[in-house]
């Protein structure tokens, strides 16, 4: 068994709370279309269908403020069981929906579940996985979110063909299935270490440490080395650093919450959930009006997701998080240009406008298919960048003592966010039509340099050297990485080299006194 394999298994059993996640999300894109859900629930108008799909976001949004006090006290596995245990009752509440009402509780109850899973989960991976893989372990929250994805399409498409309410119970039915799963797996996983020591369970913490990283060994020296680093760093936070919500908005914390939030936000805004709830609007725009040839559309939009996350989980640790961001965000501007002009040229064809209207000279066909394709690569650009950068950049950055609320913080505003995106897009799309997409792609633009500028690289390093790497200068183009004699991922800045070096020094006489009281006993 490689060393590694025991992270793996943890981080892909959690990673269910993504699936969770994704279901919930693409489950409602197909139903929505479907003859007997608008036949049983009185064929609901574009805002109505809105208010049925973004109850669920604002669950998730109470949700994730919810998650930070339950985390911290109660630790991250057992939110996770909480979540898992939540999301059961909603998905048994949307099955038995009888009217818009029920079925929009429903969704509201899930929703609270996805907002502790979604706030928890990627927190989870962060505080049990080394600082070399951190990255992948984290992006199998965002690979299993696009397997949830891709599920709830499969599952709508061939639901499609039952000719009876069957047709859209059975898909909201499902979820009970992998959250039940989750449930039980939970149960037989480790409790962070990270809060293990935090409450004073430092021989709990050695055990998980030797279970994760050392085939059970929890004598072995890299398992004393992290554990001392985890502990001192909690130690010197609890007695110099208050732990309120407060406390985010104070500096050195304050760049943080900012970068956090934005990342939230900013993932939102690249118009994804658009794409994923509400392509069979645009598929039926541009000339494909069967439910069938839609659903199909769709779970085809769902397998592009899940493949093209894998190469962030592959090599994200290797390429770094800016760099992944900035090529992702240039390819959804100009794929987003190209899908506007194809829709306005398939618009201005269909409804006989002048020729100088038709931007791009093909026939309305042609143009249905080619805007297709842009959508798919819309998603792909989006999966490998901005889809696990998202997650993983707010749930490593954040000091230990103040993780779970600027989690829930952060995670908070990505919900929140994501209402005003669910709520708005079928009426805009209604109202502007192409005009969203090259809106999408001017907001896309502000999101690169606000990369380009502000967001500093974190790949290869421990959670605990995250506050040095924020104690430099806001500016992330300038920062550089030298090798001195204080560690290599030192920044440049004078001023900032002379306060690492007293903050390693204080850590280092820390470390010996230390020693002997993290020591195994034999």
């Amino acid at each position: 068994m490689k060393k590694d394999a025991p992270q793996y298994v943890v981080s892909s059993i959690v990673a269910l709370g993504g699936l969770l996640f994704g279901y919930d999300i693409g489950i409602m894109s197909s139903i929505q279309e479907m003859e007997h859900f608008n036949e049983y629930y009185g064929y609901p108008n574009a805002l109505t269908i809105g208010i049925i799909v973004a109850s669920l976001t604002i669950g998730c949004f109470v949700g994730s403020l919810l998650s930070a006090p339950l985390a911290d006290r109660y630790s991250r596995k057992l939110t996770i069981l909480m979540g898992a245990m939540v999301c059961t009752t909603g998905s048994a509440i949307t099955y038995a929906s009888v009217s818009r009402a029920m079925l929009i509780a429903g969704r509201f109850v899930n929703g609270v579940s996805i907002g502790f899973l979604s706030s928890v989960v990627p927190m989870y991976q962060s505080e049990t996985s080394p600082p070399a893989n951190r990255g992948r372990m984290v992006s199998l929250q965002q690979w299993a979110i696009t397997w949830g994805i891709f599920i709830a399409f499969g599952i709508d498409y061939g639901c499609s063909y039952i000719p009876s309410e069957r047709q859209f119970r059975l898909p909201l039915g499902l979820q009970i299935v992998p959250s039940i799963v989750l449930l039980c797996a939970m149960a037989f996983m480790p409790f962070s270490p990270r809060w293990l020591v935090a409450h004073d369970h430092i021989g709990d913490a050695r055990q998980v440490l030797g279970r994760l990283r050392a085939y059970g060994h929890a004598s072995a020296p890299e398992v004393a080395e992290e554990l001392r680093l985890i502990h001192q760093t909690i130690k010197h936070e609890r007695e110099n650093k208050s732990s309120s919500y407060w406390e985010l908005f104070r500096f050195p914390n304050r760049r943080r919450t900012l970068l956090g939030c934005g990342m939230q936000f900013m993932q939102q805004f690249t118009g994804i959930n658009t794409l994923m709830l509400y392509a069979p609007t645009i598929f039926r725009d541009i000339g494909f009006s069967s439910v069938q040839s839609v659903a199909l559309f769709q779970a085809i939009n769902g397998l592009v997701n899940v493949s093209s996350t894998v190469p962030a989980i592959l090599w994200i640790d290797r390429w770094g998080r800016r760099r992944t961001l900035l090529v992702g965000t240039v390819l959804i501007i100009v794929f987003y240009m190209v899908l506007a002009l194809l829709m306005r040229s398939y618009t201005a064809l269909t409804d006989n406008q002048s020729h100088e209207s038709v931007v791009i000279n093909m026939s309305a066909r042609s143009l249905g298919i080619v805007s297709i394709v842009m959508v798919y690569l819309v998603v792909a650009s989006f999966a490998f960048s901005w889809g696990p950068c998202g997650w993983l950049i707010p749930s490593e950055i954040f000091p230990t003592h103040l993780r779970a609320k600027a989690n829930s913080l952060t995670t908070g505003t990505n919900w929140i966010s994501n209402f005003a995106v669910t709520l708005t897009t079928p009426v805009l799309l209604e109202a502007i039509g192409w005009k969203l997409f090259m809106a999408y792609s001017i907001i896309m633009a502000g999101n690169f340099v606000i990369i380009y500028l502000f967001l500093p690289e974190t790949k290869n390093l421990t959670l605990e050297e995250m506050d040095l790497v924020f104690m430099d200068t806001v500016w992330a183009f300038n920062i550089r990485w030298l090798p001195l004699r204080l560690p290599s991922w030192m920044p440049t800045s004078k001023q900032t080299r002379q306060i690492m070096a007293r903050h390693i020094g204080s850590l280092e006489a820390e470390s010996a006194q230390h020693a002997n009281s993290l020591a195994p006993n034999h």
